[in-house]
């Protein structure tokens, strides 16, 4: 059975009903639309909490019926299959909400801004980094979550130089952060006439969404470089006639982040300030895990042979991740955004403090 206490102490029960219950009058009053961007993020903060609230109230229930049910089979075996149906929904509940509570994060709740570059690999590279982009996005369709792009530099032959976009949903960014590294692609080149095996990589960084109230990420003006230059890609003629594009240096951190998804300079100039305050956020998480790092001497790295995950479209289809050990068989069902075998994996194995898996790939 579920330790009630425990479960409503870890998660907060009350709390979180009593804001998804201000949260839900506050929507319901007439001016609540008012702001729709304002609007928007309340509604994404009572899914949030829903996200939590929900399975853990199911989870709740279905443990009282089970103790119910456990009574009656003790006088009724007949009884002893519905009993055993239920045990199997309440363990799977259990084990939803115990990953769940991996997820404490400061910015764990957040939406998640990511950035791909192409790496080493030519165009094999500049097309793995447009599938990497589309495997997220598809796995952010599959939990209903809402994408936008930020900014995207197309190569002249096949696929992306770089590109960034917005997931938001609940828990974006915890589910996400354990993505950021080098991912390595293993396949038959489609752009080699020769047919050669290919090696290629592709950079993903992962921030937290920052509300523009936030009062702990401070940006001083005197600290920030603006450049404004003109849009490139698609986009009409509008494009090449004006100079809306934006690009913003940090020099206390030495972060550069560029938009130029709006045709509107304002609306990128604004895009790009949550863009620098999300990467800020996530260099700020970062120095709180740099000691969890140096447990292990484990610096980042960004040449050959620092990957997280290894794809192999050759000699064989598969798909490891070099920290967890977590193993698919199915290139394509993983391209095609099944990714929480991956996350799960990744929550658990920080969670652990396991030192990185032994890995003998290629």
């Amino acid at each position: 059975m579920i330790d009630c206490f425990v479960y409503e102490t870890l998660f907060d029960w009350e709390g979180r009903r009593r804001n998804a219950a201000a949260i839900e009058e506050r929507m319901a009053s007439s001016d609540f639309w008012t702001n729709p961007e304002k609007a928007q993020e309340t509604v994404s903060e009572l899914r949030g909490i829903n996200s939590i609230l929900k399975p853990l109230e199911e989870a709740l229930h279905v443990s009282s019926d089970v103790e119910a049910l456990a009574q009656l089979a003790s006088e009724d075996s007949s009884i002893e299959s519905e009993l055993s149906s239920e045990t199997d929904r309440l363990e799977k509940l259990v084990d939803a909400l115990e990953l769940a509570s991996l997820l404490s994060g400061p910015h764990d709740a957040s939406n998640a801004i990511v950035s791909i570059n192409a790496r080493d690999g030519g165009t094999d590279a500049n097309d793995w980094a447009e599938m990497l982009m589309r495997m997220y996005s598809l796995w952010a369709s599959k939990h209903e979550y809402s994408i936008e792009l930020l900014d995207r530099q197309d190569d002249a032959v096949a696929g992306i130089q770089s590109a960034a976009f917005a997931i938001r949903g609940p828990w974006a960014y915890g589910y996400m952060k354990g993505e950021m590294g080098i991912h390595r692609l293993v396949r038959i080149s489609p752009f080699n006439a020769e047919g050669k095996r290919q090696t290629s990589f592709a950079a993903v960084d992962v921030s937290p969404e920052i509300a523009d109230d936030d009062t702990e990420i401070e940006l001083r003006d005197e600290d920030i470089r603006e450049d404004v230059f003109r849009a490139s890609g698609a986009g009409g003629q509008h494009v090449n006639k004006t100079s809306s594009a934006i690009r913003m240096t940090h020099f206390p951190t030495g972060i550069v982040v560029q938009c130029q998804s709006e045709r509107s300079q304002h609306k990128n100039r604004a895009t790009a300030i949550k863009m620098l305050r999300s990467r800020i956020a996530r260099l700020e998480e970062e120095k709180r895990d740099a000691e969890q790092l140096a447990r292990y001497k484990q610096q980042p790295k960004t040449g050959f042979g620092s990957q997280i995950r290894n794809y192999f479209l050759h000699p064989d289809q598969r798909v490891k991740d070099q920290r967890t050990g977590h193993y698919v068989g199915s290139f394509q069902s993983v391209l095609d955004g099944n990714l929480d075998g991956f996350f799960d994996a990744y929550l658990r194995w920080k969670a652990s403090g396991s030192a990185p898996a032994a890995t003998s790939d290629e």
